[in-house]
């Protein structure tokens, strides 16, 4: 079974992660040749604060 882990910035609407979690299942199956039962999906909200790029915190940039 795949499962997909998704990591975003917190801000995200349910109904946003329903349309994702349906195109990213509908491309796995198409893909892979499994069935969409058999694809789980893991949304984790990130603070900015909580992630960084080339040293600087997402949350410091302009």
């Amino acid at each position: 079974m795949p499962t997909i882990n998704i990591q975003l910035f917190e801000g995200r609407t349910v109904e946003q992660k329903r349309e994702y979690a349906k195109a990213l299942t509908e491309a796995t199956v198409k893909v892979l040749g499994c069935s969409p039962s058999a694809v789980d999906i893991i949304f984790q909200d990130v603070k900015k604060s909580d992630w960084a790029s080339g040293g600087e915190l997402w949350s410091d940039k302009s």
